[in-house]
């Protein structure tokens, strides 16, 4: 039997559809999973399975986060890797992530996704590269069923030590076999093709400092051969820039083009330092960025230039990026300061309010390579969002609602339907006990700190 849920009465309803239309009174009525019709109140049917009453709400599609690194919620404000920039940020936090666990992999991606959805994300890569002990993939997928959200589980993965020339210390890097047999295996047994899907595996080796070359390569024909998506870190900062030029003799972005990784199936993390020619490259093959303003600005690594990206045509979504880069998740906030810190570096007409929304929604889901999330159209996945406009953050706003919305202090949801079922109401989660996993995730995060 199918179901039905009707969300009605929104103060405002973003649509991110052809259109831009922004719908006062809306309503969306939702079928299963699927958005079935969108429009005013008065225009869409009056009773349905279940009904959320979104008056004085503002109703936006579900938030993309294209970039994170979840087991790093451990790890925030690890006191020596507090004040450094990436490099020996990586070096100081590489041997305190080598002593994770399955059980810390599954309870912080849970804490990590709980963080997400409160703040408006309805669906998340996450760019798992580190695998020392029991750690699997696998961890992250159960939990990410468990607490419902749509999920892009990218397999990622180091290879190259110190005692190579790399970054990461020897002991937690993988060998190149092992690490294509079980992105296979991974693939094989989680990746859904289909329209609506609620996970998908990307082939995600970490970056050019902890990988080779081969394996870039290889990973590109294994997710090409399987049609599945590529993702990895690039041009993150003037080091990252500084390696690429003395290992390779290329730019980061000629190193992506020599490997076979640009095109619509890619998308990059970061690519702050990303030059003139990369963007235009990037640009012609389709290839994805994503953005991940606060992290940037917590390691210094600089300003991406966001701006002349979209104005090329690139494809550019925002990301939350690790816990321990960014030391929160708040999707919302991320898009409120993508938004600022285009201004300090272009001026203040640099991005919208709307803007940023957009790279938050239609643009997170272009850089996924999916067409069927980041909008409130007839036919689209049921990934809804309401954000209650009560609240004191939000008063003296209330005549532009939907700027308010990205210029005032970010918000929590107070109702979040993902795939087409309730997962918060009146600012609860309801998939998951929070209070007892936040209990164990901390007892977990000291036990990491101490080993």
């Amino acid at each position: 039997m199918s179901k039905t849920l009707l969300i009605k009465n929104a103060r405002v309803l973003v649509t991110m559809d052809a259109q831009r239309r922004e719908i006062e009174d809306g309503a969306v009525f939702i079928r299963d999973n699927v958005i079935v019709s969108v429009g005013t109140t008065d225009a869409l049917p009056q009773d349905a399975d279940e009904v959320i009453d979104a008056a004085g709400h503002v109703v936006i599609p579900g938030l993309v986060n294209t970039h994170h690194h979840m087991y790093q919620s451990l790890t925030r404000v690890i006191p020596a890797a507090q004040d450094g920039e990436l490099f020996n940020w990586l070096t100081n936090l590489y041997p305190v992530w080598a002593n994770l666990t399955g059980e810390m992999v599954h309870v912080s991606t849970l804490t990590a996704m709980a963080e997400l959805i409160l703040s408006g994300c309805t669906t998340s890569s996450d760019h798992l590269y580190i695998y020392p002990n029991d750690c699997r993939l696998d961890d992250s997928i159960e939990a990410a069923h468990t607490i419902g959200m749509r999920f892009h589980a990218a397999r990622g993965a180091m290879s190259v030590g110190r005692s190579k020339g790399g970054l990461p210390p020897d002991s937690v890097v993988e060998d190149e076999a092992a690490i294509l047999k079980d992105t296979q295996r991974l693939i094989e047994t989680y990746h859904d093709a289909s329209r609506h899907a609620m996970q998908r595996i990307v082939v995600a080796p970490c970056s050019p400092f902890s990988v080779s070359r081969d394996l870039m390569k290889e990973a590109a024909r294994l997710a090409r051969s399987h049609g599945v998506s590529l993702h990895t870190h690039l041009a993150e900062n003037v080091n990252d820039i500084a390696y690429s030029r003395e290992k390779f003799a290329m730019t980061p972005a000629e190193y992506a083009e020599d490997c076979g990784w640009v095109g619509h199936d890619v998308w990059h993390a970061h690519c702050v330092q990303l030059d003139d020619a990369g963007i235009g490259l990037f640009a012609r093959t389709g290839t994805g960025v994503a953005h991940c303003p606060c992290s940037n600005m917590r390691l210094a690594s600089g300003i991406a230039p966001v701006r002349k990206m979209v104005d090329a045509g690139v494809p550019v979504g925002l990301g939350v990026d690790g816990s321990a880069s960014n030391d929160g998740a708040h999707m919302l906030g991320e898009v409120r300061q993508a938004m600022l810190l285009q201004r300090v570096g272009f001026g203040p007409d640099a991005m919208t309010a709307r803007q940023a929304l957009e790279l938050a929604t239609l643009g997170g889901a272009k850089v996924l390579n999916r067409d069927d999330i980041g909008s409130i159209a007839p036919g689209m996945s049921a990934d809804v969002v309401m954000f209650k406009l009560d609240g004191v953050g939000f008063a003296g706003a209330l005549h532009d609602p939907v700027a308010a919305l990205v210029f005032c202090t970010p918000a929590n949801v107070n109702h979040s339907v993902i795939n087409g079922k309730v997962v918060v109401k009146d600012g609860v989660l309801r998939t998951v006990d929070l209070p007892v996993v936040l209990e164990r995730h901390n007892r977990l995060a000291e036990e990491l700190a101490l080993a």
